[in-house]
This record gives structure tokens, sequence and C-alpha cells, in this order.
């Protein structure tokens, strides 16, 4: 019976609600845009911390990265062109001494890789791309998201006998063989040969230091891999940069290290451990850390935190949707009045008065929220398409939005719903 009387209210409040369709209908766009703006709001934020997080962890989560660093006084005297700089030879950044003190010194470490990396124009017949020259040691693909495509990796024979070989990235094979087959061939490095004995593929981008010293975000699908001792003997130790009337020389053994620990917890100790072993050997602030560790944690409070404030600006739509709701269903009571009268007089008791209006405010608020949901979850996927922008729908996300748009029904419903059961029947057939 109780079942029976429930339901009938049901359909009395859905009944009500349909003969103002387009009352209706633009009372629920307030919960529609609320609900839509939460789910895209937090999939176009979930989406861009995706792809940081993803950026850090091809890093390595149990590697400490050191990159040789201009020190501030010679790059502000370069940037002047202070007297007594050009022409002279300039000596910074890590060097093959740290290298072997890390690897003999830290506790955990599992591997240390040294790489240098230098700008030159790699030539084959009339084609001819810049790109970074990287020596580097075979244990190289060990550290790094590394795809061997075609014949292999850099040696330690190589290492040994400092062999004139190289391995190159899937990209540049195509730009300097678009017809030849790059492992039958040589390519030309400033003066010198190199035989290609393999062809691989990295994944995603880095930042990787020049020896100019400056970040580049080259794309890896550009560089070529050399044995480190062939790179020390082919282009010396001191790289020089010429310019109209002057030239610059700039002495770096290493333009990076990676530092490979056995697992995370060793990285959280050697990481000051290896601050405190470089600032004793450097008298001048010329290399930096970087912890990947470090910076995919960050990177996951800095989500946690967008998606508060994401989610906050979005759910002030929910807000004022709810008021919109609360605003019309007040302007329900007023003009239905005699209508609440007769039902009292008929024998309705207040709680059938108070569902019925409930009743409508919750329809509104769900009918919105579901048709919100829809949209919210279309809206995401036109903006990938139309931007290349990556947006993740998370399902935690849309049943925030759908439970938020569920709850301003019930709270800003109960309101009106109880204004509505608390007049007085006689007063109520009176009115006009």
């Amino acid at each position: 019976m109780l079942s029976y009387q429930i339901l009938s209210t049901v359909r009395l409040g859905i009944k009500s609600l349909l003969l103002h369709k387009l009352r209706s209908g633009l009372t629920m766009l307030g919960i529609i845009f609320g609900v839509c703006s939460v789910i895209a709001m937090l999939a176009i934020g979930e989406g861009a911390s995706y792809e940081a997080q993803e950026a850090i962890k091809k890093l390595g989560s149990n590697n400490i990265l050191i990159r040789s660093l201009k020190p501030p006084e010679a790059a502000r005297q370069q940037a002047g062109g202070g007297a007594g700089f050009r022409g002279m030879s300039l000596k910074y950044g890590l060097t093959y001494d740290d290298a072997a003190r890390l690897q003999a010194t830290i506790p955990g470490v599992k591997r240390v890789v040294p790489m240098r990396i230098i700008r030159e124009n790699v030539r084959f017949g009339r084609s001819e791309v810049p790109c970074q020259v990287i020596g580097t040691l075979p244990v190289y693909t060990e550290v790094t998201q590394v795809e061997i495509l075609r014949g292999r990796f850099l040696t330690d024979v190589d290492e040994l006998y400092k062999n004139n070989v190289c391995v190159i990235t899937a990209g540049l094979a195509q730009r300097l063989f678009p017809a030849e087959d790059p492992m039958q061939h040589s390519v030309k490095i400033d003066a010198f040969y190199y035989r290609v004995v393999g062809i691989i593929r990295e994944t995603g981008k880095a930042e990787q230091r020049t020896q100019a010293g400056r970040m580049e975000g080259q794309p890896l699908d550009n560089n070529v891999y050399i044995p480190l001792s062939t790179s020390r003997t082919r282009f010396g130790e001191i790289l020089i940069r010429r310019m109209a009337g002057s030239f610059e020389a700039e002495e770096v053994q290493l333009h990076q290290v990676t530092v490979q620990m056995r697992d995370t917890a060793a990285v959280e100790t050697a990481d000051p451990q290896i601050r405190t072993l470089l600032k004793r050997f450097h008298d001048q602030n010329d290399y930096e850390l970087i912890v990947p560790l470090e910076l995919l944690r960050q990177a996951e409070a800095t989500k946690r935190r967008f998606n508060i404030v994401l989610g906050s600006i979005a759910a002030i739509s929910l807000l004022v949707g709810g008021i919109g709701i609360m605003n019309i269903m007040l302007a329900n009571v007023t003009e239905r009045t005699r209508e609440i009268g007769v039902r009292r007089a008929l024998g309705a008791k207040r709680r059938d008065i108070t569902l019925q209006f409930l009743v409508e405010t919750v329809v509104l608020s769900v009918g919105g929220g579901l048709i919100g949901v829809a949209v919210g979850m279309l809206t995401p996927v036109v903006v990938s398409m139309a931007t290349e922008m990556k947006t993740i729908v998370t399902l935690w996300s849309v049943l925030i939005a759908f439970g938020i748009s569920g709850a301003v029904g019930i709270i800003f419903g109960l309101y009106p719903a109880r204004a509505a059961a608390l007049l007085d029947p006689i007063e109520a057939l009176r009115h006009e």
C-alpha cells in the first residue's frame, strides 16, 4: 500500500513537470552544464597530468640524472660578450672522475652511464641533417627505453677498440636514407665516417644538454649514438664554436651522467649523498640533479591539487543550477497554492505534499545529471579530436558529478517542498 502511494506521488510529480516542458527543460540546463563541466574539466586535467607523469616515468623512477650546467657567471659573460671571455677556453661540468666516484662510493648504485652530447651535422651522399651525436656506453639501453629495430646497439668491443660505428634512430634513418638500406652504408660526421650497425626507436622526447650548455628539445628520432671512447678521441675534450671574429671554446668532458639505483628506496638515500660528493669536487655550480622519483611525486601532488581546483570551479555550476531549481520550485508552490489546498482538503497529508514537490526537484536534477553525464563524456572526445590534447574520463569523476547532481535536487528541493506542505489548507483554497 505504501509503495503504491509513493509510486502515485512520483507519477503525479512527473506529470506536473510535463505540463511545463519548456520551463522544466530550462531549469535542468544549470544541472546539465554543471555535471558536464565537472566531468570535462577533470578529464582534461587528468589527461594533462597523465602525459606529464608518463614523461617523467620514461626517465626511470630508479634513475638519478646529473647534467652539466654552465656556471651562471660564465653564462652572463657570454651573453654580454665580456672582454677576456671570447677566444678563451671555459671549463665546467661533469668529469670522467665524477662518474668513477659515483660508481665506487655511492651505496646501492647498479650502474653509471656517462654521456657526451655534441651538436653536429650528419651526412650521407647529398643529404645532410643536423643531429645530436651522443657518445655513451653499451649499457645505455638498460637505463633508457630503447627498441632495437634492426642490427644491434654498441658493444664492449666497440668501446674498447674505439670503433667508428654508430647506431641511428629510425627518424634519422628515414631522412638520410629515403631509398637506401642504412645497414649497408656509413655516415659522415665531422671528418670521420661511421658504419651504421643498428637502428633504434626511442620512446617520447627528452631534453638533452648540448655542448653550448643549453637545454634543447631535440627529438629523440634525430640522434646518432657512438662509443664514448670514440667520441672522446674523435672530438677531443675541448668543443669549439666559431663566430664572426672570434670563437668560444668549452671543455666539457661529460654532458650527462645517469645513475641507476637498485630500487626506489636507494634513490632517496643516494640523492643527498651524490650532492655532497659532487660539491666536494666542484668549486662552482656547474651541474644539476634531476630525480624523476621526486618529480613524479610532485606531479602526483600537483594533480591532486589541480583536480580539487577544477572540481571546485565546476561544482559552482552545480550550485548555481541548484539555486535555479529552488527558485523555480518556490514559484511553483506559489502558482499551485490552490491545488495544494484541494489535495489537503481531499485527505492528502503533509508528507504527501512534501514528497510530490521533492520528487519533482529530484527528477529535474537526476534527469539533468544523466544528460550532463552523456554530454560530459562526449566533450573530452571532441576536445581530443580538435586539439590533439589527451583527455581521460575517470569513473570516479562521473560518479561524483552525478552524485552531486542528485544531492543538489534533494537539498535545494527540500525547502520548497516543506514550504508547500506547511500551507494552511483553508487559506490555500481561498488563494486565487
